[in-house]
């Protein structure tokens, strides 16, 4: 009886520490977009996998085994186990309350959770026929792949729940016909969005996907719950995840009209080329040049093999921005002050004077791009010049929070690329010189073969206009900390573990004046690995 019952507890505490490790690594296969291939390729490349609770139960059945030996009470190797199981849920963090980006118990990550938690129960329900403390091991240690069996189960299901969504929002986007406009680029779309979902409210109702919702389910949603029968307009951001994604999400949301922004490095460790990324990012150029709409595209994107094709055949189709004139829209100059931006562009070869209470110059291509799909839709210039006046600042994309005693906080914590770091710093080079400029970042994720050199070059700049320099998780960019150290003249870098020892050293050090640029602020499955 005391066996059966010493047996249960046991049990017990198992399913409370598989709830609670399931819950850690759903966290992190949340943020890999539930892609199994990249959550098991962390967990291995990051060597995940518990090393603290094994080493209580390899104890433990040590002392089962000297139990044939030695004289132990038999509850005491079953007692070990029991209280190391318990003491990991005790000590391991809640990723829904305690990460930095918690975990979002959406229904579908309710499903996988559950259906692996029933997975884990079987997983230990030897207990009741074998009493061996090794064997807890087993399940422990195949937490990852029990999770994603869970996933693995519940894909039918899912893919269902897709297709019945996909049918509604389809169903209420063909009833209200507005005017698609998807919105697609390495960087720089979500900028776009807002600046000509902003533009496009002032002359009739507009529906925009909020924030960076880009995926076929999010962008379902939006239009199911969202889209009302007086919006003209409709702006979709479009994110790529590998070819075929962008192509997938323009037959759901048929485009009228396209904009791609850039064609770049970001996420180019799951494209693996250049050219990959702008055979995906053109797919949304194929959709609307079906459907005899209008490509808006900066010039740049035109370096490729696949889009140059696209465009030879399709001229009448594409209208290009840039800084060359020979471009149907074209920016002449561009100028950033401690107001925004003031730019002059040429569109149709007619001079337009512009201001924008943004900050970075790379936010003038996004306004050109904006502009000129504005002008697209017949939108007149005056009201677009007028709209832009009052354009709101792009949360966390080189956001100016001014602070009292004349500091300032320039937010751009969100999707760091090459040329909006390099835009950011080119703000603080612009900034009082009188004020402390410093600077808080991780770095860049997913360049690819291109990481070293391109945060060796960030490194050296940053060297050059920053005073100080507080670089999270180092080990990743150490190319940017010997940069920053050859051109900063011995000015000061510190090296902190996580952006919370940042944050920390920043407020025992600030001083009112400081002009303080966090650039990019990584998920948690960059900036710091669970410890098991």
């Amino acid at each position: 009886m005391i066996e059966t019952a010493i047996t249960a507890l046991t049990y017990i505490g198992f399913l409370a520490f598989a709830a609670r490790r399931l819950l850690t690594y759903l966290h992190i296969f949340q943020q890999e977009e539930y892609d199994e291939n990249r959550f098991l390729k962390w967990v291995f490349a990051k060597k995940v996998f518990d090393k603290r609770l094994s080493l209580v139960l390899i104890l433990a059945g040590s002392l089962s085994i000297a139990e044939r030996w030695i004289e132990i009470p038999q509850f005491i190797p079953a007692a070990f186990v029991f209280l190391g199981f318990i003491v990991t849920v005790a000590r391991e963090k809640d990723p829904r309350f305690q990460s930095k980006k918690k975990l979002a118990m959406t229904t579908r990550a309710k499903r996988i959770f559950f259906t692996a938690l029933a997975y884990a129960a079987l997983s230990g329900a030897w207990v009741f026929l074998i009493t061996e403390p090794f064997l807890w091991l087993i399940p422990v240690q195949l937490m990852p792949l029990i999770l994603v069996l869970g996933n693995m189960t519940m894909s039918p299901i899912e893919s269902a729940l897709q297709k019945k969504y996909w049918g509604e929002a389809s169903r209420k986007l063909a009833q209200v016909k507005p005017i698609v406009i998807g919105v697609t680029g390495s960087y720089g779309k979500t900028s776009v969005k807002h600046i000509l979902g902003h533009i496009l409210k002032a002359a009739a109702p507009t529906l925009v996907t909020p924030g960076s919702v880009n995926t076929v389910m999010g962008i379902s949603r939006i239009i199911r719950e969202d889209l009302e029968d007086d919006h003209k307009y409709f702006i979709v951001e479009m994110g790529a995840y590998g070819p075929g994604s962008i192509k997938r999400l323009c037959a759901l949301t048929p485009p009228n009209i396209g904009i791609i922004s850039a064609v770049g490095h970001a996420h180019l460790e799951r494209f693996k080329s250049l050219d990959i990324v702008a055979q995906t990012k053109y797919e949304l150029a194929e959709a609307v040049i079906a459907s005899g709409g209008k490509m808006i595209v900066q010039d740049k994107t035109l370096n490729f093999p696949h889009p140059q094709e696209l465009r030879g055949a399709n001229p009448s189709s594409f209208m290009t921005s840039g800084d060359d004139e020979s471009n149907y829209l074209a920016i002449k100059e561009a100028k950033q002050t401690d107001k925004g931006l003031e730019m002059t562009i040429y569109y149709n070869k007619t001079m337009f004077v512009l201001d924008a209470p943004l900050f970075g110059l790379h936010h003038a291509q996004n306004v050109a791009l904006a502009f000129a799909a504005a002008r697209a839709l017949d939108i007149p210039a005056d009201t677009i010049a007028t709209a832009l006046k009052r354009t709101p600042q792009i949360p966390h994309r080189l956001e100016m929070k001014k602070q009292a005693g004349g500091g300032a906080i320039i937010d751009d914590a969100f999707n760091s690329n090459p040329l909006g770091f390099r835009s950011a710093l080119d703000l603080l080079a612009v900034m009082d010189p009188s004020k402390r400029k410093i600077l808080i970042t991780p770095g860049i994720v997913e360049l690819g073969s291109s990481h070293d050199d391109v945060h060796e070059k960030l490194g050296l700049y940053a060297g050059e206009v920053c005073d100080v320099a507080i670089v999270v998780n180092g080990g990743r960019i150490p190319t940017f900390i010997k940069g920053y150290k050859e051109k900063s003249g011995g000015k000061p870098l510190h090296e902190m573990k996580t952006f919370a020892e940042a944050q920390d050293w920043i407020q025992k050090n600030k001083q009112d004046s400081d002009v303080i640029l966090i650039e990019n602020d990584l998920p948690d499955l960059y900036e710091s690995v669970p410890k098991l």
